[in-house]
């Protein structure tokens, strides 16, 4: 894929759901998990179209309207949770994930989350920590028994508005 002129942050559709839990799974394999891993990850990464908006999903779009990328922040104030966040191995490396990392955290702010925590695929580490979420332990995996993930804690400042998502 080539470097998009421009890429937004919008609110995901419930007509999405197939597509971006298809994305999810492409860009969790991209890490090269077998099909039996893969396969004990399906519910996990599985988006219902009726979850869309609970879950605060956000989708990242090109400029020729191709879905590069979602997030979902999740839970009630004070404490939420980064459920899911992938980026299409085509556009891993072109920004996406910082857009959406830096959206996820201005709407955890302006919603009045403090803290945001998440389980992160060990490959995802060195990313979130450059996003500024830091290590606090780990936590047991929700797909494949006896497997933990590191989690990692964001602290969340306060903002007054939330950000406009298309």
């Amino acid at each position: 894929m080539t470097r998009t002129r421009t890429v937004r942050i919008r609110r995901a559709r419930p007509d999405e759901a197939a597509e971006l839990t298809a994305l999810a799974l492409r860009s969790k394999a991209h890490w090269g998990y077998d099909e039996a891993f893969m396969a004990a990850c399906v519910a996990e990464l599985t988006l219902a179209a009726d979850e869309i908006a609970a879950r605060r999903t956000a989708v990242a779009e090109s400029d020729d309207g191709r879905v590069l990328g979602l997030a979902t922040l999740e839970g009630a104030p004070p404490h939420g949770e980064l459920g899911l966040m992938f980026v299409d191995p085509e556009a891993m490396g072109l920004g996406v994930g910082r857009l959406l990392f830096a959206h996820v955290r201005a709407t955890a702010a302006a919603t009045g989350f403090t803290t945001v925590r998440w389980a992160a695929d060990p490959n995802a580490v060195p990313f979130y920590e450059a996003m500024g979420g830091r290590r606090t332990g780990a936590i047991p995996s929700g797909s494949v028994p006896g497997r933990t993930l590191p989690l990692m804690e964001l602290t969340v400042r306060p903002r007054a508005t939330p950000p406009e998502a298309g």
